[in-house]
């Protein structure tokens, strides 16, 4: 028979793992069976559609002035140059937002995305083709390149270009594909649990995981306006968290743990006393305390990845709430 719930499960477990080039798979469980879709479905959407990344929004073909003009001595007309550009994909060298760019080729030559490459701004795919001159032909052009999200239509940038430029249709997304699957699990004779399995592919202007974690940073401060405008607090901790497995695990005594004697000292005598208040710790942290040498640290590093717990390691919201209120003084 089954127990009558007051709270539902809440995931314990994350992989991450590096499945090709600036392509990972993420792997969290175990759900509740229906909360792996409800997190996933938002997530995908908030890393398609909030990821920072850098577009050509503007262009200045000298002796062109139109988007359906040709250039002599190129073997694109302009249309054909300007989809070729926006297939490139740009990354600001420092933390400009807008940078202007100014390029000029003789022929004959053939321009390829490595060929954009200057002091203010990179091009991760240096492959792409972009233009074809022939010889004797002078190609001189401009590019505003902008760092923005989602996609922004040309009819949006129009009035902030500068004179003289075409407005570009921008996708900005640096995020090339996100899918997410499940499977079911089974947990203490249940088989409904869920895992859920994430696959983010990026264009190399950000790393996949990077761009997951800032759609999680995004997903909280959208929801943070609930805590602030309807006061809600963070629920005490009940005597039903106490028994679960990570609550008792982590509640054991570092005198438990094996530790050497000179390593055990110098926990002891900085106060720390459960391993709930070493996971709590940052690596820094550990690091700094009184005493503390290489092998001790070491030693501290292998227990803690050996309980499943090393150290840098993100512990979960509510597990990090709970470990707080029992540890923090």
């Amino acid at each position: 028979m089954k127990s009558i719930k007051t709270s539902p499960h809440v995931p314990t477990k994350i992989e991450v793992k590096e499945i090709g080039v600036n392509k990972i798979e993420i792997t969290a469980y175990p759900f509740e069976a229906g909360y792996a879709i409800t997190l996933a479905h938002p997530l995908r959407r908030l890393l398609l559609g909030s990821s920072v990344g850098f577009a050509p929004i503007a262009l200045k073909i000298e002796g062109v002035a139109h988007e359906f003009d040709a250039v002599r001595g190129v073997v694109e007309d302009v249309s054909h140059f300007i989809v070729n550009l926006k297939t490139i994909r740009f990354k600001g060298k420092d933390d400009s937002e807008n940078i202007s760019v100014d390029y000029k080729f003789v022929g004959p030559k053939v321009i390829t995305g490595a060929d954009l490459v200057n002091d203010y701004i990179d091009v991760v795919t240096p492959n792409i083709h972009l233009a074809t001159i022939n010889e004797d032909a002078v190609l001189n052009f401009s590019i505003v390149v902008c760092k923005g999200i989602g996609y922004v239509p040309s009819e949006d940038v129009r009035s902030t270009i500068p004179d003289g430029f075409m407005p570009l249709d921008s996708y900005f997304t640096p995020v090339t594909n996100v899918t997410y699957a499940f499977e079911n699990m089974l947990v203490e004779d249940d088989p409904n649990y869920e895992k859920v399995i994430f696959d983010i592919q990026t264009d190399g202007q950000i790393d996949p995981l990077t761009a997951f974690k800032n759609a999680l940073s995004v997903m909280h401060k959208q929801m943070a306006i609930f805590n602030s405008e309807l006061n809600i607090e963070v629920p005490e901790m009940h005597n039903g968290d106490e028994d679960r497995p990570e609550i008792k695990v982590l509640s054991q005594s570092i005198d438990r743990l094996n530790f050497s004697a000179r390593c055990f000292n110098c926990l002891d005598r900085s106060g720390i006393k459960y391993l709930g208040e070493l996971v709590l710790l940052s690596e820094d942290q550990i690091k700094n305390i009184k005493n503390l040498g290489k092998k001790s640290l070491d030693e501290i590093a292998a227990k803690l990845e050996e309980l499943g717990y090393p150290m840098g390691k993100e512990i979960p919201g509510d597990l990090l709430i709970l470990l707080k209120k029992k540890f923090s003084n």
